[in-house]
This record gives structure tokens, sequence and C-alpha cells, in this order.
């Protein structure tokens, strides 16, 4: 009797992979093209939302930190997926930013949409409360975590001549105290700022600006979090879907925050934390 429904149940995923791919596909046939900033190996969050919209027939550039090491680890991923435009981007030099920017008009003309996945800390700072991090630690946190995602802003937004969607990536920790993230929390609150006002500017350009704020993941970045397998244990312990979020989970509602399926929705920060923003603070042991 199974077996009756097996041509249905493939062809219902045949459509949905048609739908899919329509999604990143412009009225004229062609593929939608979009940048991703901050993949940094293949179990970073960018990547999975990269390979999905790769998946989807996006047509995508991926930017880097000028460094050989980040080079070698990109590059190797990159060409597994197909994706061969790849840019070398500082994005705390504004120049590096204009330049990045004047590559993608002269290979592609417009953009249709950008990943920000990009923030920074300094080891030490995520290691000492607080009320001990310095002004260099606070700014140069703040300047690549938040201000990155403006400057860059800026320089790509002429380019969404269509219009477009811009996500960056966000954590709980910008509105509830995280142990361990600390300044990172204080700069994460300023890159959720950021996205409510320059969605509020680009809103008459038709250009979306929305966060995407995942559940703790084991990536590069997370490793710099001290006592970093205590969050993930009990984030799994406590929250109302008792799992842990995954990489598929993320880049799925990167995709349809990047495609045309959230056409209504900009300024937001969208939560794939498996409910975790929905309950109180974490609980502090008694002493």
């Amino acid at each position: 009797m199974v077996y009756l429904f097996l041509p249905l149940v493939n062809s219902c995923v045949e459509w949905y992979k048609r739908f899919m791919k329509e999604l990143f596909t412009k009225p004229d046939g062609t593929p939608k093209r979009g940048l991703i900033m901050g993949v940094t190996n293949k179990r970073s969050l960018a990547w999975g939302i990269t390979k999905l919209l790769h998946e989807q027939g996006a047509e995508l550039a991926l930017s880097y930190f000028p460094n050989e090491a980040v080079e070698k680890r990109i590059r190797p991923l990159a060409e597994d997926a197909g994706i061969n435009n790849l840019i070398p981007c500082d994005v705390g030099d504004d120049d590096s930013i204009a330049a990045m920017a004047n590559t993608l008009k002269e290979q592609w003309g417009n953009i249709d949409f950008v990943l920000h996945a990009i923030a920074f800390a300094d080891h030490d700072a995520l290691h000492k409360p607080f009320v001990e991090t310095s002004r260099e630690q606070f700014l140069s946190s703040l300047d690549i975590s938040a201000y990155s995602l403006v400057a860059t802003t800026q320089a790509l937004a002429p380019l969404m001549v269509n219009g477009g969607s811009i996500l960056t990536l966000t954590y709980l920790g910008a509105t509830q105290v995280v142990p361990n993230y600390n300044v990172m929390g204080v700069a994460k609150a300023a890159l959720e700022a950021s996205v409510r006002y320059l969605a509020a500017d680009l809103g008459t350009q038709n250009i979306r600006v929305n966060a995407l704020s995942a559940g703790p993941v084991k990536t590069l970045a997370a490793s710099g979090i001290g006592d970093f397998s205590s969050m993930l244990n009990y984030h799994k312990q406590t929250v109302p879907l008792k799992r842990l979020t995954s990489q598929d989970d993320v880049a799925g509602a990167g995709a349809y925050l990047l495609s045309d399926l959230s056409q209504g929705v900009s300024g937001t920060v969208h939560f794939v934390d498996g409910g975790a923003h929905v309950l109180g603070p974490t609980p502090v042991a008694a002493e």
C-alpha cells in the first residue's frame, strides 16, 4: 500500500526543489546574485546558508579576510561547491570594503542579497568580567561586529537597484546576560539596533534588513566562548524543543529571509533557537 504513494511523494519532492529554485531566479530566468560574508569553515552557520542558497540556484560570491590561512580554508570549500567568486575584504578598512563593492559592480553590475556573518571579540575579553573590558577591546568588538554591517550596507546598497535583502547573524546575548559572552553581547545589541535603523532608512528602496538569532552551535566563533560545552548542555535540557540548533535549521531560516518569501519582513530579529528566547533568564547558582 505504501508503494502506491511513492510516486506522489517523489512528485512533491521534485515540485519543492523547483519551487525553491524559483525563489532565487529572476523574472528573466537568470539566477539571483548575492554576497556571503563571514564563512570560516564547513561548520560555520554562514556556510550552511551558503550551501543551501547554492543548491537552490543562487549565484554567489564569498568575501574573506585577506589572510593566507583564511583563504586556504575557504577556497577549497568554495571550489567544491562550484563557487569561484572569492573576494578579499577587511571590514575594518573602508577602502577594502569599497574595493569589494567595485569588484562586484564590475563583475555583476548589481546584487540581490547580502549575508553578513562577521563578528570579533578579543579572546581575553570573553574570559574576564565585562566590567574589566578595555577601551580597545570594546571599540574593536563593536567596530567589526556591528559597524561593519553599516559600512558594508553603505557600499552595497547602491548595487541593489531592484531592492533586495540584507541579513546578519546575532545571538540571545544581545538582550540577556549570557555567561562568558560579555563584550560580544554588547556588540550584538548594537548590531540589532543597527538592523532596525538600517531597515527604516532603506525601506523606500525596497531593501529589507533583518537579523537571524541562532541558538548555540559548535562553530569556530563559538570555540572562543568560555565553558561553551556547558552552554550547549543547558540549552538542550531547557529549551522547549529539547534539542540543539543545527546548521540546517539556520540555513533554512536564512534562505527564507534572503528570498522573496519574506518580502514583507524587515527590521526584525528572527529566532532559530528551539524557543530559548521565550524563557526567563539563565539561573545563577547560589554560592
